[in-house]
């Protein structure tokens, strides 16, 4: 996904249900942007402000995503994480997602985009 502003407002655009924001009163503690293919769903970017952690913004978020998936008949969820993030790894266990040690991810960046590892 292009993390540009322009990116991020065409993935918004084709995948209109399948991205929230959680906020606390007008400040935005948390978000998930997520999308679809048809036949499988992603999700692509997860985030709660440290300050707002631990309060199950996150959980909120990700079964709101899987909740709208399974309207679409969408039947099984990816995510590709930093195997360094260790937080996030955690987050995602305690989810119920599993870790698949029987492929490889590849990609060709078709651009020149900056890389953020999050």
């Amino acid at each position: 996904m292009d993390d540009s502003q322009q990116g991020i407002k065409r993935m918004l655009q084709r995948n209109p249900t399948l991205n929230f924001v959680a906020e606390d009163d007008d400040r935005i503690v948390g978000v998930i942007i997520a999308g679809e293919d048809g036949r499988r769903g992603y999700l692509y970017h997860t985030a709660v402000h440290q300050d707002y952690r631990y309060r199950s913004i996150g959980q909120g978020l990700v079964k709101s995503v899987l909740n709208e998936m399974k309207k679409l008949e969408i039947t099984k969820v990816g995510l590709f994480i930093f195997q360094n993030n260790h937080f996030g790894n955690g987050f995602w266990e305690n989810m119920g997602f599993n870790v698949r040690e029987d492929l490889y991810y590849r990609d060709l960046a078709l651009t020149e985009l900056q890389r953020i590892d999050t």
